[in-house]
């Protein structure tokens, strides 16, 4: 396993971090499961644990908490708030109201007496930044965060909100965690570059494009992913873009045959040898699949594999743009753009 500093914090974290989505409902596993993960992950050098209130509505969190007494202090642990918790209309978003009630009821779950990194689960529009940075930073100067970041959010809005920790002097995002992998390279052309100028550290999220580049999807082949039970439109082959990421998995199958490397390694070497990025999460669901992933710990692509990735997806290209999670809102609300 290697080791990279976390943005500017000088804390150290692995360079695959451990997502805890999978965990409880979402994916079936259980306590003995997760507890079984998190032992393996912890022995194969994994020192960070990401979570968030929203999966499973509470419960990885809770399952995440049991898995981790007693060594808590070992772990960088990591969990988010925003998303919506229960049908409540003030039960979400990055006002402060919500948040301190967020991350109580986070910490109560993981039974913990603070967290290393709270983060923005996703940009909430109709809260200003200011807002948001003067919580955060209360919570940070209350000592239940260490630090804290955010969660896909657009360049734009990093750019807004460093913005606005300086002009309020208030604390600023040390991290954004954004989905990247080789199929969704959107982010080299416009994130990356503003983390890297903020010195921002990046955990990237989805670098196996939720199953595509696990090798569960192959053509010609049933497709064996859990994802595809969750999100079948994500792996229907009537739609254009879910054909063109099989014919560059078909592809990029070749370049890690080629390599002497598995597809998973191949993906997760390339998401970590860009130069902005601190730490891929990887979420297994079983002790194979982290098995499996573990194995790209030490993994280093060389030039010419990283050539031939590029050749087939170009650098800053999303092959399903619509699943980049970061459309500002007045492109998906007509009322925003109508007035």
């Amino acid at each position: 396993m290697h080791y990279r500093t976390l943005g500017r914090t000088g804390v150290q974290v692995s360079t695959l971090a451990l997502g805890a989505m999978n965990f409880g409902a979402i994916g079936r596993t259980s306590q003995d499961e997760a507890t079984a993960i998190i032992d393996a992950a912890l022995a194969g050098g994994i020192n960070v644990i990401d979570t968030a209130d929203r999966y499973s509505q509470g419960e990885s969190e809770e399952l995440v908490g049991r898995a981790i007494a007693g060594r808590r202090d070992d772990i960088v642990l990591a969990t988010k708030a925003t998303m919506p918790m229960g049908d409540e209309r003030n039960h979400q978003g990055s006002s402060r109201r919500w948040l301190v009630t967020a991350l109580d009821d986070s910490l109560r779950r993981l039974g913990v007496d603070h967290v290393d990194l709270y983060q923005i689960h996703r940009w909430d529009p109709t809260t200003s930044d200011e807002e948001t940075l003067s919580a955060l930073t209360d919570l940070q100067r209350a000592g239940k965060i260490r630090y804290f970041g955010c969660s896909t959010f657009p360049a734009y809005r990093l750019v807004q909100a460093e913005w606005a920790a300086r002009e309020h002097h208030l604390g600023r995002y040390v991290t954004e965690q954004p989905s990247y992998s080789i199929l969704q390279r959107g982010i080299e052309a416009h994130v990356l570059p503003v983390t890297a100028q903020y010195g921002l550290g990046v955990l990237a999220w989805s670098p196996l494009a939720s199953g595509w580049l696990s090798g569960a999807v192959r053509a010609g082949r049933e497709i064996s992913t859990h994802r595809a039970d969750v999100l079948p439109q994500r792996f229907d082959l009537t739609i254009a873009a879910n054909r063109a990421r099989l014919d560059a998995v078909e592809q990029l199958a070749k370049v890690a045959d080629g390599a002497g490397l598995t597809l998973i390694q191949l993906a997760l070497g390339f998401v970590t040898a860009h130069p902005a990025v601190t730490s891929a999460i990887i979420g297994p669901r079983t002790m194979d699949h982290l098995r499996s992933q573990l194995a790209a710990a030490d993994t280093v692509l060389t030039a010419d594999v990283l050539d031939a990735i590029d050749a087939i997806v170009a650098p800053g290209v999303d092959l399903a743009p619509d699943e980049k999670h970061d459309t500002p809102p007045a492109l998906l609300d007509p009322a925003l753009r109508r007035r």
